[in-house]
């Protein structure tokens, strides 16, 4: 693959899965109702955790679309990733079994996946 192409399908990569992580995180800011049925009711999670990492995902989707250094940005993608393996994780937990609706975590994790396999492919 030329590196332009490779540079090109990068940037929609990580434009996209910033995009889908920041959208996914404004409804935790506040947190709306229907956010804190979802963390705080089903999941468990304590409000101002909500807030938290609606706050973090904020700031590790701007760190992977700012020039930053190569270790921040690694960091980046790890916290995102870490988001949303525990996502699924905790809605298994919660549920106490497999939905199928968690394939929908795809949507994310995918261009996640493509951002962070073409950043690793760009020359440093």
């Amino acid at each position: 693959m030329q590196p332009k192409t490779s540079n090109i399908l990068y940037w929609v990569f990580t434009v996209l899965f910033a995009g889908l992580m920041i959208f996914s995180s404004v409804g935790g800011i506040g947190p709306n109702e229907q956010t804190i049925d979802i963390f705080h009711k089903f999941l468990g999670y304590p409000i101002y955790f909500i807030q938290f990492l609606s706050w973090m995902k904020i700031a590790g989707s701007i760190a992977i679309l700012l020039p930053l250094p190569r270790t921040l940005k690694e960091w980046a993608y790890a916290g995102l990733f870490f988001d949303l393996t525990g996502a699924v994780y905790s809605g298994i937990a919660a549920s106490g079994k497999f939905d199928p609706q968690m394939l929908g975590m795809l949507m994310w994790i995918i261009p996640g996946v493509l951002s962070y396999y073409f950043w690793k492919k760009k020359p440093a």
